[in-house]
């Protein structure tokens, strides 16, 4: 008769419940899932804070969000979408989050509070307050987008508003 082996000793119970009975197995898991994080949240996802109250109410100041860094792979920015836009070199670091009220190559306006597209007024149900802005017609350029906070209950000098270009826009509000 051929003596049977010995069963493995089973682990101990602090490892089964940190690494699981095969560490190898875990070990592999635990790679695959930081690869996996660093790819999205470098790539594909971006966490911001809200900081600041140029977009309330849609947006609350210190709230945390998503922005998605692929949304503009397959179509260009459009009327609305609340962007991620990137300052320009030397400016502060971070992204202003804003919504894009002027697509390439219209004018826009504000007159008495009211916005202007190409002298038609928009259409804007987010926004809640508005204070007396007046500025004079400007055109978007080819590659430029006019990006504007929605609370407009605060003096036009106070925003961070204006032309942004394409190449800013980093991308689309998601959480």
């Amino acid at each position: 008769m051929i003596p049977s082996p010995e069963p493995a000793p089973s682990p101990p119970w602090w490892q089964v419940v940190l690494i699981g009975r095969r560490p190898k197995r875990t070990l592999c898991r635990l790679v695959i899932l930081l690869i996996t994080c660093f790819v999205v949240f470098r790539f594909v996802l971006t966490p911001v804070r809200i900081d600041g109250i140029s977009m309330e109410p849609t947006l609350r100041n210190g709230r945390i969000g998503a922005v998605y860094r692929l949304a503009f792979l397959t179509h260009e920015p459009r009327r609305g979408d609340i962007v991620a836009v990137s300052p320009l070199a030397g400016e502060r670091s971070g992204y202003y989050l804003k919504r894009v009220v002027g697509l390439p190559g219209e004018t826009v306006a504000f007159e008495a509070g009211r916005l202007l597209i190409n002298g038609q007024p928009l259409d804007e149900p987010y926004v809640k307050r508005r204070y007396n802005w007046r500025m004079e017609p400007i055109t978007t350029g080819v590659e430029e987008y006019y990006v504007v906070g929605d609370n407009r209950g605060m003096d036009i000098r106070d925003h961070f508003q204006g032309r942004v270009l394409r190449s800013q826009i980093i991308g689309r509000r998601l959480l």
